[in-house]
């Protein structure tokens, strides 16, 4: 009797043993994985996410279907602080919103609810080069022309935190340059209109975004890019000047580098919220960067005049680390004209 019971025992450990030892099904398998964008639909940053959306999911391991989901708002502010406060760390949403709000929550901006070295860094597809694209109605094609011309011309914004506010921001108080802001628009798309119809003179905006959506007001030459706030001018863009090269002291230089250039790696984030399983942030990153490099993925990107330049997101997040440690004498400074 003794032995049946020993022997029953020994059956069941086995049969447990072999049980455990079933791989596990995938954990995005079946589910659906959200992509939150910041903006209205037809923006810079909704193009992204939707190129990426089609090609994400068969780079998850279970092969889960990926939607977008438009959540515009106070320069994607709206969006950033949801992700970080009430979307679930269970690896099925992921935030797309402007990175520019990055440098905001260093400088104090009202509003943020959320810390940027506590998201979980998935990777950027692309860096943004900033350029401010005018009218040709203005009479302007260059930096030189507009700084002695002392026309002060209107930019259409989104609101502080972003590029299109930042970077003329950053330029008119390094170099002087004559402009103002029409700012509270929820996307470039809707500027595009308010620009088409005259509502405004020009935009701040990456180039990388302009070519995709802005492509038939290049072509017929109603926009005509004046300056580029990169550090050297883009292969595209030769003849156009570059700001920095205007500077006039080592101190305007160097906000324009900490508020411009270093700023731009970041400018298209895609995150999980605070707490996301390790595991988990590892596959998706792997997922990610595996579709940024993906043939068809960059064969569609080419077909929405996208440029890809990706990061990884673990070298994001030693980047944002970093510009949280900036001297205070430069948050000073930086804050004093982005935040007014």
């Amino acid at each position: 009797m003794k032995g049946r019971s020993f022997c029953f025992v020994v059956l069941m450990l086995l049969l447990l043993s072999d049980e455990t030892a079933l791989p596990q099904e995938p954990f995005h398998r079946g589910k659906t994985v959200t992509i939150i964008v910041g903006a209205d639909p037809g923006g810079g940053l909704d193009t992204f996410a939707r190129v990426i959306g089609r090609h994400l999911g068969k780079h998850i391991d279970g092969n889960p279907t990926v939607v977008v989901q438009n959540m515009p708002g106070a320069a994607s502010l709206i969006s950033a602080n949801y992700v970080y406060k009430v979307a679930k760390p269970d690896g099925l949403t992921i935030g797309h919103f402007s990175g520019g709000l990055i440098l905001a929550q260093l400088l104090g901006k009202p509003g943020i609810e959320f810390d940027a070295r506590k998201f979980e860094h998935i990777g950027v597809p692309a860096q943004d080069s900033m350029v401010i694209g005018l009218s040709k109605a203005t009479g302007i094609r260059n930096l030189e022309q507009w700084m002695a011309s002392k026309r002060s011309v209107k930019l259409g914004g989104i609101g502080p935190g972003v590029g299109t506010d930042d970077v003329p921001k950053l330029v008119r108080a390094t170099l002087g340059l004559p402009l103002q802001l029409a700012s509270g628009y929820k996307g470039t798309a809707p500027i595009r209109l308010a620009f088409n119809s005259g509502e405004v003179e020009g935009l701040c905006n990456a180039w990388e975004s302009f070519k995709a959506t802005w492509r038939s007001e290049l072509d017929s030459g109603d926009l005509i890019m004046a300056v580029q706030v990169v550090p050297k001018a883009l292969p595209d863009l030769p003849n156009v000047p570059v700001a920095i090269d205007s500077a006039k002291s080592d101190e305007a230089r160097k906000l324009i580098e900490v508020g411009a250039h270093s700023n731009s790696i970041i400018g298209k984030p895609f995150v999980l919220p605070p707490g996301t399983p390790k595991e988990l942030l590892e596959a998706l990153r792997r997922a990610f960067m595996n579709t940024v490099r993906d043939s068809q993925f960059l064969a569609d990107a080419s077909k929405a005049k996208l440029d890809i330049k990706p990061e990884e997101g673990a070298a994001i997040q030693r980047r944002i680390e970093s510009m949280f440690g900036l001297e205070s004498s430069l948050v000073v400074k930086l804050r004093d004209f982005l935040l007014k």
